[in-house]
C-alpha cells in the first residue's frame, strides 16, 4: 500500500493541546517522549512500554522525515513518517502520536506541559537539551530517564544489514 494511502495516525499539535488539557483536567498523568523511531525494534518497544508506566497517557513526538535526515544523515529515515506514525499508534502503550519538524521540542513542551518528560537511558540530566529540562522542571514537570536495551538501535540494524547484505 503506498504511503499516501495510509490512514492518518498522527494528531496535529493544535488538537493534541486540547486533548492533553482535558486529560490533565481529569487528573491523568501525561507522559511525553520523542524520537525518530525508524525501523522499530525491541529496544523501542521496551522503551515505550517503560515510558508509559511513568503515567496514565503516553504521547509520542515523532521526528518528521526532514528532521530525521538532519539528525541521522541523508539516507535516513528508512521508513517514511506516515508509516512510522502508523506503527507507533498500533502499540497499546502509545495513546497519541504527533509529528514534528523542529530541532528541539521546547515549543511542544510549552504547548502541552506534560507531567513527565521521558528520555532514553543514553541521556543523563546533564546531556539532555538543557532548555527543555529547565522548561519542564520550571512548570513542575518531572524528567524520567528510561534505561535502554543494550545493542538495540536502528543505527546498529542499518550497519548490520549493510555489512551482511550490502554491495
Amino acid at each position: 500500500m503506498p504511503t499516501n494511502d495510509l490512514p492518518s495516525a498522527s494528531t496535529p499539535l493544535e488538537e493534541l493541546r486540547d486533548i492533553v488539557a482535558g486529560l490533565k483536567a481529569q487528573g491523568k498523568t501525561v507522559v511525553w517522549t520523542n524520537g525518530c523511531f525508524d525501523i522499530i525494534h525491541a529496544g523501542h518497544v521496551t522503551y515505550l512500554a517503560q515510558a508509559r508506566r511513568e503515567g496514565d497517557v503516553l504521547v509520542v513526538g515523532l521526528n518528521s522525515d526532514e528532521s530525521v535526515q538532519a539528525v541521522k544523515g541523508p539516507n535516513r529515515p528508512i521508513v517514511p513518517e506516515a508509516e512510522r506514525a502508523l506503527i507507533l499508534s498500533a502499540f497499546a502503550c502509545v495513546d497519541y502520536v504527533t509529528v514534528f519538524a523542529e530541532d528541539d521540542v521546547t515549543s511542544i513542551l510549552t504547548a502541552l506541559k506534560p507531567d513527565v518528560y521521558a528520555k532514553g537511558g543514553d541521556y543523563t540530566l546533564e546531556t539532555i537539551n538543557q532548555d527543555e529540562r529547565r522548561l519542564v522542571e520550571g512548570y513542575g514537570g518531572r524528567i524520567a530517564l528510561i534505561p535502554g536495551v543494550d545493542n538495540r538501535s536502528t543505527t546498529n540494524l542499518v550497519e548490520r544489514l549493510s555489512e551482511e547484505y550490502g554491495e
